[in-house]
Order: C-alpha cells, then structure tokens, then sequence
C-alpha cells in the first residue's frame, strides 16, 4: 500500500508540469533571443532578487519564482532565457547571487511578474 501511494505521489508531481522544481534558465548571447536583460550586482541592497544557484534540475522550490535557479544549456528546456548585461541602466532585472538557499527571494515583489 505505501509503495503504491509513493508511486502517486511521484507521478502527480511529474504532472505538473515542472511546478515543483526550480526555474531553468538559459544563458544566451544575443539580445534578440532574450526573455529578460540581467544585471549582476555585488551588493544584496541594490537587488531586485537574490538569487541562489542549484546544480539540480529537480530541487524544490514548490511554487518557481523564488530566486532559485537551474542553468541549462538548452533553450528548450528553459522557462527563461536571459541575457547578462555588464550595464545596469540596459538591465531590466537586477540580480545578487548567493551561497545560501534560505535567502533566495525577491526584494522587490513589484517586479516578480518578469519572471513568470
């Protein structure tokens, strides 16, 4: 009976869509091919969000949009492609990455709808 309600529970995360894990994001060098222009900052005040960095695809992050990020060297497999940008006036997303899981969120939530 357990292993049964493991294997439902395993396939309805599989379901849906990719809901349970972190945002995948791919890196392009061309502006034209990009979702969204990026700025990394090195100082956490100055972020929109602060993003953590996951070497797993599948690390939960139950609900996307909370600064954690999967890179992918797909573009098909991207729910983002994104475009770093050295200048932070051409940028319309600042980011500061972070060592730590637990602080991985948006500073400011006015812009979280760029993400999604």
């Amino acid at each position: 009976m357990m292993k049964h309600c493991t294997i439902l529970v395993l396939l309805m995360a599989m379901m849906c869509g990719g809901k349970l894990f972190a945002q995948k994001i791919y890196i392009t060098n061309y502006t034209t091919e990009t979702d969204i222009k990026v700025y990394v900052t090195n100082y956490k005040t100055e972020a929109d969000l602060i993003v953590y960095k996951t070497d797993y695809s599948t690390e939960s992050d139950m609900t996307k949009n909370k600064g954690i990020w999967y890179f992918t060297n797909y573009s098909t497999e991207a729910d983002k492609k994104i475009y770093f940008t050295n200048y932070k006036t051409e940028a319309t997303l600042v980011v500061y990455f972070t060592n730590y899981k637990s602080e991985a969120g948006w500073q400011k939530p006015e812009k979280k709808s760029q993400m999604e």
